[in-house]
């Protein structure tokens, strides 16, 4: 009995600690769950460099700028007698523009070079992605969504007559498809337009364009037309300005990533599924991902954009430069190149293919990684979208049963008796097992139409790719993970390095050759963290190679004939003559690739001298100045190459 009242006692005090135990977890995930704050970027960024607001001195080997390539200056206003347009015009052109942020910039300035070559009156083009029928919102119309229209009008008041809308004579016309449609390519020549449109335009007096490649003008048009190359320019860089909610947000962002004190570098993935579907790289990814690549590139060739067989070998495509850098890699790149871990860098991109799971590594090598949802209160992002009527929710209801008729009907149609009896009935797939947009995968074998709200969603990506966008070309350094990639789509990218090109070709815009940057990973192939010092000073000399002469003359071949944006030289640009002349260097088509850029205005190179001065002590500085922003890392994965990079010697382009 004894023995028994002993172990009672023991069975009650375990389950007493037990039930204390459980309250006071319950009371510490109560209390804790008050003080949970959601993390700020600006907080981890003041962690890591205390002495915010204090002026820092750079590291010229990592910021600097590319002095070979200092004396080009941005020059894209008109070289000859340039007449304003005159008031009585050939006709109206109004256009719908299809595609992302990258599509829509680079036709809207194809559209007024058009405009100016057939004497039109532009209409302000239609954005089909932030029409009303897309959800947003009832603020905003579908060009004023993303661009300021007044400024557009305005600055482009001396280069082809702008209205915001056609007459009312002419709406209801249009409304009836009375007037002549074309859809050009991206590829059209200026014959095109006036030989086939410009007639057409001269009789119905209205004329509509639908834009679907990204651009309806050729890239490279005729030494005798560079005025219009020049009208490009001035679209693109001055007129195209974000509306002013955006371009402050924007500037913000850049003032809160600069606000330590630290320069910082931005990074475009530049993963996106259908350049990914494009060029077969479907075999980098893993899982749904792989499928959802391999339905999309289905698809183009059954469009007849691909000439290809849907099952390639992507290792293959990668090792020629056809795949994307994948975030790890670039991370690898950066601290070969002597990046220190706390390096702050900003991830461009509304949407990166492959989900948060690619960015880990890159996440792991540098603490720092920040976009726009870290640096933006979401009362900041949702005040840029406006007021939304709210939209009917997806309510997730289980398939009908069949009645017994539907059944008997169902076995009568089987066949010839003798058969099997029928499988078992579909298991539904509950809403809670869905996970993401690709939902739809576990299903059926059609992608559906969007939904309202995935309209909605891509409506709001214009938005976040002009923030990006802002960031990226303000940023003291940028490298593009996919670039120049062939398809002839114009993207993002390319639209960051051609501007920055454009307002200051010597920043710091590295551009890698994925072909080189794959046989180098090959090399290393399974010492990724462990590499050899000599491997690293491959990276250094190709990556810095890149920064200047190398790297301008091969954006030029590869990326200037698909969009002149992402390469507007020496159209849009003048040569200091005080400086150091540069030689001529010519593609094999024969045109001026480097060193045919016409000399500055006067007023241009005094305007240069002034500045001079402070450029010479900045310089002193940074020549005076030791290894900075190293600091003790953590004892991680990394460790080890994290060792050999922060000590290793730093490479200059200009050395």
């Amino acid at each position: 009995m004894a023995f028994k009242s002993k172990i009672k006692w023991v069975v009650l005090f375990v389950l007493t600690l037990s039930l204390a135990s459980l309250v006071a977890h319950l009371s510490m995930t109560k209390f804790s769950s008050m003080n949970l704050v959601q993390y700020s970027a600006k907080e981890a960024l003041s962690h890591d460099f205390p002495n915010t607001g204090s002026p820092t001195r750079r590291n010229k080997r990592l910021w600097g700028a590319v002095r070979s390539l200092e004396s080009l200056q941005p020059h894209a206003n008109p070289r000859s007698s340039y007449p304003v347009p005159d008031e009585n015009t050939n006709g109206f052109i109004y256009a719908k523009i299809f595609g992302g942020f990258e599509k829509i910039r680079s036709s809207i300035c194809d559209l007024v070079t058009i405009s100016r070559l057939l004497n039109a009156t532009l209409v302000i083009p239609e954005i089909q992605q932030s029409t009303r029928s897309k959800g947003v919102s009832y603020k905003f119309k579908s060009f004023s969504y993303l661009y300021d229209e007044e400024q557009f009008i305005m600055l482009l008041k001396n280069d082809v007559n702008i209205v915001k809308s056609l007459p009312e004579n002419l709406k209801a016309a249009r409304r009836r498809s009375e007037f002549p449609t074309f859809k050009p390519k991206n590829s059209a020549s200026p014959n095109f337009y006036v030989k086939e449109v410009l007639p057409n335009l001269k009789k119905a007096k209205v004329v509509g364009l639908i834009v679907t490649d990204g651009g309806c003008l050729k890239s490279i048009l005729p030494p005798s037309m560079s005025e219009f190359q020049r009208l490009r320019c001035r679209v693109a860089f001055h007129a195209l300005q974000f509306r002013p909610e955006i371009q402050i947000l924007g500037l913000r962002m850049v003032e809160r990533l600069r606000a330590s004190g630290q320069p910082f570098l931005a990074y475009h993935p530049g993963l996106v599924r259908d350049t990914l579907a494009y060029h077969g790289c479907a075999e980098l990814f893993q899982d749904v991902h792989t499928e959802l690549i391999q339905y999309r590139r289905a698809q183009l060739i059954k469009q007849g954009i691909i000439n290809d067989e849907l099952s390639v070998d992507s290792h293959s495509r990668r090792e020629n430069g056809s795949c994307p850098l994948m975030p790890e890699e670039v991370g690898l790149l950066l601290r070969a190149l002597g990046y220190p871990s706390k390096t702050i860098i900003y991830l461009a991109g509304s949407k990166t293919f492959g989900g948060q799971r690619l960015l880990i590594p890159l996440r792991a090598l540098f603490g720092n990684l920040v976009d726009r949802t870290t640096l933006c209160s979401k009362t900041e992002l949702s005040d840029l979208v406006g007021p939304e009527a709210p939209l009917p929710a997806d309510i997730f209801r289980l398939p009908l049963p069949k009645s017994e008729q539907q059944l008997i009907d169902q076995w009568k149609k089987a066949g010839p008796r003798p058969r099997p009896l029928p499988p078992p009935p579909d298991r539904p797939i509950y809403q809670h097992e869905k996970e993401g947009w690709y939902a739809w995968i576990l299903e059926k074998d059609k992608e559906p139409d969007p939904s309202p709200m995935e309209h909605r969603m891509q409506a709001h990506r214009l938005i976040w790719d002009a923030l990006d966008y802002i960031v990226s070309v303000e940023a003291d350094a940028f490298f593009p993970g996919f670039n120049n990639d062939g398809s002839g789509w114009p993207d993002f990218s390319g639209l960051v390095i051609g501007q920055r090109l454009y307002e200051r070709a010597s920043s710091r815009t590295y551009r890698p050759d994925r072909k080189t940057i794959a046989a180098l990973f090959n090399i290393t192939r399974d010492d990724l963290y462990h590499p050899k010092r000599d491997w690293m000073l491959s990276v250094k000399e190709h990556l810095n190679r890149s920064l200047s002469e190398d790297g301008f003359f091969r954006q030029s071949l590869l990326s200037k004939p698909n969009s002149f944006l992402s390469h507007p030289l020496p159209e849009c640009s003048c040569r200091i003559p005080s400086v150091e002349t540069t030689k001529q260097i010519k593609g094999k088509d024969g045109r001026i690739v480097l060193g045919g850029e016409e000399e500055c205005p006067k007023w241009m190179e005094l305007a240069r001298a002034e500045g001079a001065g402070n450029d010479d002590m900045e310089s002193a500085e940074d020549d005076n100045d030791t290894v900075e922003q190293l600091e003790p890392d953590a004892v991680d994965a990394t460790s080890s190459l994290t060792s050999l990079i922060d000590h290793d010697e730093e490479w200059d382009p200009n050395d």
